[in-house]
């Protein structure tokens, strides 16, 4: 092995290290990411892809050096882990697939139509509930009878619309994704890090999207009245409340 090939295989362990563990990490913890989460969001997807890439192609590169004259042997272990993460988000979209149909069955028998908003079902639970299940031109906002009953008008204006930009900016790829990843790498703590990150970041993205047509303070009481003070447990960072950082950006336009 050459030394500029042992030279590219020290740089792609270093950056998959980096990308690993201290990038993700300074993301996750860092503030500016709320008031951008479209580019936080961009980010956390090249970081992801970088890093796959960089692992698969160190792999490579050892197995070259490892076995300069066998080249189809020594890439079987990049090549084994490229098909490990591909398997593991196929399985992860077929999956997510079978849920959202048997979910749209089970829905369309114990909810009724809302009198008044075009594809909206209501649920009859007295607890405030609230999502948009994604199915294209034929997506469908769920809202329960309690949170109608909890909201005031521009409230309610406020949950559809911040549900609504889930399924237009197609946030369940994302969410799918980052599902995938860390079901692949269970035991690597830096997965499920990023997938709570890119959870509460698609969040504000929908935020956004609903401060085009509802004051900040409509919008930060429909948030309270249906995610509470404390917000989704999944949805929080091991290091920063992405939750109160929702409340935060409301206080301040968006750049």
């Amino acid at each position: 092995m050459t030394l500029q090939e042992l030279a590219a295989a020290a740089a792609l362990i270093g950056i998959a290290v980096l990308l690993a563990w201290p990038v993700p990490i300074l993301l996750s913890r860092a503030a500016w990411p709320a008031f951008a989460p479209a580019r936080a969001l961009l980010l956390w997807q090249l970081i992801a892809v970088a890093g796959g890439l960089s692992m698969i192609g160190a792999l490579w590169l050892v197995g070259l050096a490892v076995l300069p004259g066998h080249p189809v042997l020594a890439a079987l272990p990049a090549a084994a882990l490229a098909a490990y993460l591909l398997v593991h988000l196929a399985i992860t979209v077929v999956q997510f697939e079978r849920q959202r149909r048997r979910h749209l069955e089970l829905l369309l028998l114990l909810s009724s139509p809302h009198p008044t908003q075009a594809r909206t079902r209501v649920l009859d639970d007295a607890a405030p509930v609230a999502y948009c299940l994604p199915r294209g031109i034929g997506s469908v906002t769920v809202l329960s009878q309690g949170l109608l009953d909890d909201l005031d008008a521009d409230e309610l204006d406020a949950v559809i619309a911040h549900e609504r930009a889930h399924v237009e900016q197609r946030h369940e790829v994302l969410l799918v994704a980052f599902k995938a990843w860390r079901e692949a790498l269970p035991w690597f703590p830096i997965a499920a890090r990023a997938e709570s990150e890119v959870a509460a970041l698609v969040e504000m993205r929908a935020d956004d999207s609903a401060r085009r047509s509802t004051p900040d303070a409509v919008l930060a009481r429909a948030i309270l009245r249906v995610a509470g003070p404390t917000g989704p447990a999944e949805h929080a960072s091991s290091r920063r409340s992405r939750h109160h950082d929702r409340f935060l950006r409301l206080g301040r336009r968006t750049p």
